[in-house]
């Protein structure tokens, strides 16, 4: 099985939070699964990295996963529809980045393994949560 990490649980991940997510994404290591991030996810987590020792260790850490670009035109097409369709339920979803890693994992049915409630809407248009 392949799955997408997104930032709210690498986050986790690195502070050494024991959360059901970490859980997951701790098992799904060392059942040497198929894990991948994306280019937003990786700038997300950069963003917010303080100091040049941290960001040091966690580009070590991500060698071994595969880094995918996530945002080309069908994608940022395709997370607009969902952003709209959202809309029209009632429900605004508060970032773009969001929108558009819901959109590559739909697309492509690779599940997405998250901590954050804003990705919740998006099952209802085919997200897989890991």
């Amino acid at each position: 099985m392949a799955i997408m990490v997104d930032t709210s649980v690498w986050i986790d991940f690195f502070r050494g939070s024991e959360t059901l997510e970490v859980e997951r994404l701790v098992t799904y290591i060392k059942q040497n699964e198929r894990i991948f991030t994306g280019d937003l996810i990786l700038a997300e987590l950069f963003q917010g990295i303080r100091y040049d020792k941290e960001l040091t260790a966690i580009e070590v850490a991500f060698r071994p996963f595969l880094v995918i670009d996530m945002v080309g035109e069908t994608n940022a097409r395709q997370s607009a529809t969902f952003y709209r369709e959202l809309r029209t339920q009632g429900i605004t979803i508060r970032k773009t980045i969001d929108c558009l890693i819901a959109a590559w994992c739909i697309q492509n049915q690779i599940p997405l393994l998250h901590a954050d409630g804003d990705f919740r809407p998006f099952v209802s248009l085919g997200l897989i949560e890991a």
